[in-house]
Parts: C-alpha cells; sequence; structure tokens
C-alpha cells in the first residue's frame, strides 16, 4: 500500500528476522530486508510482529553516532557544553558549536523525514491491526500490540516537537491518491502538539492496564524483551512531554509571537501557565507512586565503603543492561565498539592493550560542574577545592596512590566514575607488562604529538559508559533518577518549599554518595530561595544525567543555551608537557543564538509544501 506525506510517496514495508546474539529470535533484532505484500502483512503473527518490529527500529543508537547523524542521535552530549570532538573534525557537530547550520543541514534534513516513517507506520499498524488473523494473533495481542504503536507514534512525536516545536500530526496516513491540497499540510499548534501526544500516552496505558493479568503484567515487556513499551513507558514519556511544555522556552515565551500558519494560525502560546509544571509534577509523581519501588528502584551496589558502592552504582547504573532504574531505551545495539573507540586513549607505546581515538574530549566547564566529595560546588568557600598543586592521592580506580592535580582530588564518586583525567589508572590494563597510564600531556602517549586528529581537545576523556569489552548491550533513554529530578524541578517552579523537593533530590546525592540538603547530622545547608534551589537542581541534573543525550535539550528548554553554549570552550593545555599542561586554556569559541533554540524545518520539505512554516531565523 503506498502513501504520501509531504508531496513524497512512500511504499509501507515489513521487515524479517535476524538472528539475535542468543540461540532464538527476538522481536527487537529485526532489520528490513524483505518486502512483504500488503494483504500479507496481518496475516500471520509473525509478519505483524515484524511490521510492528519497524516502529521500534528507527529509534536511534548513540552508540553508532560518530559519521553524520543517520538516524543516531549521540550528537546531542557533543553539542552542547558537556563533551567534544573538536580533535577529530571529520566526524562533524562544528557546523553546531560555530552555527554556522542553514536549513538543509543534513541532520535536520534526515531526522525530520525519519522519524515520520514509524509515525506512519504506527498510525497504519493501529488502524489494521484488529482485522488481523485471529487463529494466529489473540485479543490479548492485538490490544497490545495497538497500545505499543500508538505510545511509540508518541514517543517519535515528542522527540520532534523537542527538536523542531511544532509539527504536523498525522493520526493517519495519507492516501496516495490524495489531492495536492490534502497533501499539503500546515504544523500544529505547540500546545495541540502535546495534548494530542499526551492523550495518546494515556490511551496506551489505558489499553495495556485493560489486559493486564497477573501472568501477564504489563508493567513489564512483552516476551521480557527489553526495549519494549509498557505501562510505564507511556506514564514516564506522558511526564517527559509535560516538562517541555511548561519549560520556559515554550511557556509563554515571546519571541515567537510572530510564527504562525499561512491561515494566521499561533503556533506558540503567549501566556505563561504555572499550572503546567503542576500538570508535570502530577504527571511525575503519579509515575512514582505507581511504579517505585515495585517495578523501577534507583540503582546501588555494595563495597568496602559507602564512598566505593556510591562510585561502583554511578559507574554501573548506565553500562549495567536493563537494571530496576532502567525505563526505556534502545535495546542492544552492536555498536558499542564505535562509541568505546572515541573515548579510549591512544595509548602508543604500549602493548597487548586496547587503545582507541583518544578525541571525545569532556570540557573544563563539565569538570568544575561536578561537586566536590563533602556535597559542594567548587565554587563555595567550603568546598576545599584546591586550583593548584598536586597531590599523592588514590582515586577509587586506581590500585595506589599518585601524583594527582589538586583540582581533581576528594571530588565526588560520579567525577571518577565520568572522566579520564591525565596520569590517572586506565581501566582496560589489558595484557600490558606495564602498567597503562593515561598521559595526555603534548608528548604523552596520548597526547597531540601522536596524531594529527585522534587526540583529546582538552586533556580530559568521557569515562562514563565506557567500560573493558564491547559486547553489544543497551542505551539507556530514560531512567528514575531522571523522573525524581524532573519532579523536583516542577515542583520548584510552582510550589517552592514543597518538601518532595528536597526529598527527591536528597535521594539522587545519597546515590551518588555525596551529603544531602538538610540540617540533619552530615548534611549540608539547603538552597533557601526558589532561584537557588533552581539553580542547584540545574547543577544536579547536569551531574548525574552527563552524556545521557539530556542536557542539550534541557539548556535550550531552560533557554539558558544562548549564554551556556556562547561561552568558550575550555581545557588543558594540550600544547604543554609537565607543568605547562595544567594551565586553563581556550579550546574554541562557540556560537549559540535564538534561531538555534529550534532546529530548521528541513528546506526540502517546506519547497514541498507551501502550507509549511520554516522556523525563525532560518
Amino acid at each position: 500500500m503506498k502513501y504520501k506525506i509531504f508531496g513524497a510517496v512512500i511504499l509501507i514495508l515489513a521487515i524479517t528476522s535476524i538472528l539475535s546474539l542468543s540461540s532464538c529470535k527476538k522481536f527487537l533484532d529485526q532489520t528490513p530486508s524483505v518486502t512483504l505484500s500488503d494483504d500479507s502483512i496481518f496475516a500471520s503473527l509473525a509478519n505483524v510482529k515484524e511490521y510492528l518490529a519497524q516502529v521500534y527500529a528507527n529509534i536511534p543508537d548513540p552508540y553508532a553516532a560518530r559519521t553524520g547523524w543517520n538516524g543516531h542521535d549521540g550528537y546531542y552530549s557533543l553539542i552542547c557544553d558537556e563533551a567534544n570532538w573538536l580533535g577529530e573534525p571529520d566526524l562533524g557537530g562544528e557546523e553546531f558549536l560555530y552555527n554556522t547550520l542553514s536549513a538543509s543541514y543534513d541532520g535536520f534534513e534526515y531526522l525530520w523525514p525519519e522519524w515520520y516513517k514509524p509515525v506512519r507506520t504506527a498510525s497504519d499498524f493501529i488502524s489494521r491491526i484488529d482485522g488481523a488473523n485471529s487463529t494466529e494473533v489473540t485479543d490479548y495481542l492485538k490490544a497490545h500490540f495497538k497500545a505499543e504503536a500508538r505510545a511509540m507514534r508518541a514517543i517519535f512525536y515528542f522527540w520532534l516537537l523537542r527538536l523542531y516545536g511544532p509539527v504536523v500530526i498525522l493520526e493517519s496516513p495519507i492516501s496516495v491518491s490524495a489531492s495536492t491540497d490534502e497533501t499539503e499540510l500546515q504544523r500544529t499548534p505547540f500546545d495541540s502538539c502535546v495534548n494530542y501526544i499526551v492523550t495518546q500516552l494515556d490511551s496506551a496505558y489505558d489499553e495495556l492496564e485493560a489486559i493486564s493479568t497477573t501472568s501477564q503484567p504489563v508493567n513489564e515487556p512483552l516476551d521480557g524483551e527489553y526495549g519494549r513499551v509498557t505501562s510505564g513507558v507511556c506514564k514516564a514519556y506522558k511526564e517527559q512531554v509535560l516538562m517541555l511544555a511548561a519549560s520556559p522556552l515554550f511557556n509563554g515565551n515571546s519571541a515567537y509571537t510572530s510564527v504562525t500558519n499561512p491561515d494566521g494560525t499561533a503556533l506558540f502560546s503567549q501566556s505563561y501557565d504555572e499550572t503546567k509544571w503542576e500538570e508535570a509534577a502530577t504527571a511525575a509523581k503519579d509515575f512514582i507512586d505507581e511504579f517505585v519501588p515495585g517495578t523501577y528502584d534507583l540503582f546501588t551496589e555494595t563495597d568496602t565503603s559507602d564512598f566505593m558502592a556510591a562510585y561502583d552504582a554511578c559507574r554501573d547504573v548506565i553500562s549495567t543492561d536493563w537494571n530496576d532504574e532502567w525505563i526505556f531505551g534502545k535495546s542492544m545495539s552492536s555498536s558499542i565498539g564505535t562509541y568505546t573507540y572515541n573515548a579510549y586513549p591512544k595509548l602508543v607505546g604500549y602493548s597487548n592493550v586496547t587503545t582507541g581515538g583518544s578525541f571525545m574530549a569532556v570540557n573544563q566547564s563539565m569538570v568544575d560542574s561536578f561537586f566536590m566529595q563533602n556535597g559542594y560546588p567548587i565554587g563555595n568557600a567550603n568546598s576545599g577545592y584546591q586550583q593548584s598543586g598536586f597531590t599523592a592521592f588514590k582515586a577509587p580506580f586506581d590500585v595506589e596512590e599518585r601524583s594527582t592535580y589538586n583540582q581533581w582530588i576528594n571530588r565526588e564518586p560520579r567525577f571518577y566514575a565520568d572522566v579520564t583525567y591525565n596520569n590517572s589508572y586506565w581501566l582496560n590494563q589489558g595484557s600490558s607488562a606495564t602498567e597503562v597510564i593515561v598521559d595526555m600531556e603534548y608528548s604523552g602517549s596520548s597526547g597531540k604529538i601522536q596524531s594529527d586528529h585522534d587526540y583529546s581537545s582538552t586533556g580530559y576523556l568521557v569515562r562514563k559508559n565506557i567500560t573493558k569489552g564491547t559486547d553489544s548491550r543497551g542505551w539507556c533513554y530514560l531512567r528514575l533518577a531522571q523522573i525524581y529530578l524532573d519532579y523536583a524541578e516542577a515542583l520548584n517552579e510552582y510550589d517552592p518549599g514543597n518538601s518532595d523537593i528536597l526529598k527527591y533530590v536528597n535521594l539522587v546525592r545519597a546515590r551518588a554518595g555525596i551529603p544531602q540538603y538538610g540540617s540533619g547530622t552530615g548534611m549540608i545547608p539547603a538552597p533557601t530561595s526558589q532561584s537557588d534551589m533552581r539553580h542547584a537542581i540545574h547543577q544536579e541534573r547536569q551531574v548525574e544525567l552527563f552524556m545521557e543525550q539530556v542536557r542539550y535539550f534541557d539548556l535550550r528548554r531552560w533557554m539558558q543555551a544562548a549564554v551556556t553554549l556562547s561561552t568558550p570552550i575550555y581545557g588543558m593545555n594540550i600544547y604543554g608537557d609537565g607543568t605547562d599542561f595544567y594551565q586553563k586554556t581556550l579550546t574554541k569559541n562557540i556560537s549559540f543564538t535564538q534561531r538555534c533554540y529550534l532546529w530548521a524545518i528541513p528546506s526540502s520539505e517546506v519547497r514541498k509544501d507551501s502550507k509549511l512554516t520554516q522556523n525563525p531565523g532560518w
């Protein structure tokens, strides 16, 4: 069956299975290879599963992001203030950092149509699944599959919404026989997009709850295969959508007053509505009350000390596949090796060790955001932070003390789990006859002298989610700690002083092994004003969710990106050896202007559809 959208003819295809890493075929391990006729799609359970799997197939794999967007969204952490790979300029991303993009940029051109594919497929699936062969596809499966397709369609719309703002909402595919007027479509106003997505997620949740049984609970993935929609996923993404809608970028932003459809319909509300924060907070609390701790819980580990237990948990929460904290993610990526190579040091001169590109570099501003072990930010007079000098210090990943720059001693566990710094013991010693130490000074084993492109631009490397092996595992898109911090943020915006704000921020801090806010024993003073609490929550998010594709969207929805992402990138002096290396040095000047808050609608789509309004500045 053929359909048209935005003037293009689309042939709806089904997909066939491939062998997974286990001995049996898995639903989410299916890739496009064989076309099924339209009549055969719903004739058998196998074909129905293959068609539904196509909706999931377009979930991006951030582990694979290295050669352009190409459906992967791993760049988000590299186009904000977390990290960069400017040491490897051929990999892209500089256009964002330098603000030299046009509306025909390949990332814009790719993701818009690429994410409408599963939207179309899901809509077709929803409209036809009830007529599937009842001999093979039971009523239970029909309802479950329909709910999965409905929720995934909503999630793809949410991903489009947070990039482009108002999008075109398509509840059903457009027939190939449709007229030009029927295929030229206007964007749906932002609040209407939000309402539609939330309604669809509510419907998917209700559809799942209606078929839930003790033997087949819908808060667990069907057939035990992680990465599929559950009732928890529906409620979690409802909260995500409402958080976006409540945030300054979309809640009464006067910068978009003149953005309208050709018929004059305003695409953005100009009235600030505090109740949107209340709706987001309520959605987060509803999720917590229903699913925590029975279905989800913060990931923890035990060790010889509280500090080491916190370090272990913060190190492993992302790399331990589908632990109790994970809510939704991309299942079983086979591109771990690509991601690992980006962050592994060069290690020239060592034998029998795994080496890498040494170019996924952490920005100095991100390094400075991690708290001290005593829970204070480095700028606080009580933090004990030292800007210069060296100390014999044993990091939690090390086997002995070694000379360490004082800026990096006595930091919180998340710092040591997430950042590789100079003269540190490498996590993968391989079979080396000598200790493998990461040396990013100019003449070091991973220094700039070793390559004209494989080096860290800042003298730091990303350590988070980097392990010794490259076996397939999932990418976590959403986990419980983010829901806790969302809830605290939303509460602080409409009900500052609510005791739950500190409660849920403190749950995250306690797992991270740093003192909680409060007046009790071992606590540190809590922020006293709404603005101070807002800053504390923002910093907690920055640290806790580092390299999880969250920060880029946070800075945009808070409308802080124009300042933060126009602040120059700094790092160590990668052209220096010895003490010369340890000088804060400008890496690059970057730029983010008002137009960057919303991605450009692809110019090719605007040319095809005269009713499609372009975003401002493009």
